[in-house]
């Protein structure tokens, strides 16, 4: 009698056979027709009876356990042989590889299996499957898994990664991508954020960030894969095709701000800002977006032969209707900016300069800088851009002429100073005559008043004088005096 505790299971080795066949057929190792050496049945937890010790061996196994977050990858032992090609044994209906008679009798090949041991608790013949225990795949928040298989039918001529294939579940159900003719290598269809039972004997993951695309920007994708599609730029635009979404090229239609799940080993995405972008060409001034981080200050000489330094900014602005017509012609914008801005300008300053000497090209700024407006306007919008403002910034001319120019504007100021001076002393010298005239004043005023009143107390004395010698007059003279 033999007793298999209530977490174990029997593994049985029969000794030898008392009738019938003996020997394992060539090759296998695991006896499923009563043939001698290990069985293929296995003894579940219970009695059993007629298990003699010298015809069969008892080897108590514990349950296999595939812990949560885990899953079981199973090696058989036994088997067929694989098919030619082919790395993986494809799955047969054998409960989840506890029954080691079925995986026999249902064609079980030997070697690595597609199917896989979920998480739980499993009663596995550990004589014909060794289970080795991996974690799960699990994509985290913000990321992508780009697939490469390692098993399918060869990609076809001309493509770089197999096609999207439907009803295998993200890939954990090797069996159905197999039999839906998937494709062997790099994967169109990639898995977001979560939690996956993918056979690494199967697929590799690679995990990278989701694409973002900032507020402020479209992102123009170029598609390395899919159909020839039909040109949509036009005619006259002649620099490279563009295409509708889903088809190999340049798509007429850009992405908007967001995140999206973007395979970058079969698609591109360059990003075009669609709000008014500045360049500086300025040694000590870059923006943030690096565009003009190899553009300096530009050196120009002028028509006296001096030569001289001066800062350009330059504000462009792309439509987003614009943006796939710009990444078809260019590339990218580093390209826009080396191939077209940067030589524009350059050149445009430049013979402006020729035709100007120093004093003049500082005196009409203004003039230039209108001009150089509508110059470069024109030139941009030749290649989808529109050209916004040029703005003259810092404009250092050589040293030796700044000197003269500065002396000569000393000399002009102090000039003024002098002149200022002199009419200074010029209205002090009538103030004071002026002063002296309004003093003087005073005195012959008090002279005049002072003649004015002599005049008259005399007129008042003359009109007294007459009416006294009438009063005399008529006095009677004394008799003595008679």
């Amino acid at each position: 009698m033999v007793i298999v505790p209530e977490d174990r299971i029997g593994l049985v080795t029969k000794k030898f056979v008392l009738f019938g066949k003996q020997e394992l057929p060539e090759g296998r190792i695991i006896a499923s027709h009563g043939e001698a050496g290990y069985q293929a049945q296995t003894l579940p937890p219970g009695v059993y009876f007629w298990k003699w010790i010298w015809q069969y061996s008892i080897t108590f196994q514990p349950f296999t356990i595939v812990p949560t977050g885990k899953i079981g990858l199973v090696l058989a032992r036994d088997g067929a042989e694989l098919e030619t090609g082919r790395i993986l044994g494809r799955k047969v209906d054998c409960d989840s590889f506890q029954d080691a008679a079925a995986f026999l009798a249902n064609g079980g090949r030997k070697g690595r299996q597609t199917a896989i041991i979920a998480p739980g608790s499993y009663r596995i013949n550990t004589f014909l499957f060794d289970v080795e225990m991996t974690d799960m795949m699990t994509i985290p928040d913000n990321a992508v898994g780009i697939v490469t298989t390692l098993e399918g039918k060869p990609l076809e001529e001309g493509q770089i990664a197999g096609k999207i294939i439907e009803g295998h579940n993200k890939f954990q159900d090797v069996d159905m991508f197999l039999h839906s003719e998937g494709y062997k290598g790099l994967q169109e269809q990639v898995i977001l954020a979560g939690s996956y039972f993918i056979n690494p004997w199967f697929a590799m993951i690679e995990m990278v960030k989701m694409t973002e695309i900032a507020i402020g920007h479209v992102g123009v994708v170029i598609s390395y894969v899919g159909a020839e599609g039909v040109d949509l730029s036009g005619v006259e635009f002649k620099h490279g095709n563009i295409v509708s979404k889903g088809y190999k090229g340049v798509w007429a239609e850009p992405l908007g701000p967001g995140k999206y799940p973007i395979n970058p080993y079969i698609m591109k995405v360059e990003l075009v800002p669609t709000t008014n972008l500045v360049l500086n060409w300025a040694s000590a001034r870059s923006e943030s977006h690096q565009l003009d981080k190899n553009l300096s200050t530009i050196t120009v000489r002028s028509k006296d032969g001096f030569p001289f330094n001066l800062d350009v900014s330059q504000i462009i602005h792309i439509p987003t209707t614009e943006a796939p017509k710009v990444i078809a012609r260019f590339g990218n914008m580093n390209n826009l900016v080396s191939q077209v801005l940067e030589p524009t300008i350059g050149n445009y300053f430049r013979n402006s300069a020729q035709d100007s000497d120093v004093i003049a090209f500082l005196g009409t700024r203004k003039e230039r800088q209108q001009s150089a407006k509508d110059h470069i306007g024109k030139v941009l919008e030749q290649y989808n851009v529109y050209g916004v403002d040029t703005l003259i910034g810092d404009i250092v001319p050589p040293e030796s002429l700044m000197k003269t120019l500065t002396d000569r504007k000393l000399a002009e100021e102090q000039k003024i100073t002098y002149d200022t001076e002199k009419k200074a002393q010029e209205t002090r010298q009538t103030l004071e005559k002026e002063t002296a005239i309004a003093e003087m004043q005073k005195e012959i005023v008090k002279a005049d008043q002072g003649v004015l009143i002599a005049e008259r107390i005399a007129d008042a004395s003359v009109k007294k004088l007459p009416v006294m010698q009438t009063a005399f007059v008529c006095r009677p003279m004394p008799k003595e005096t008679d």
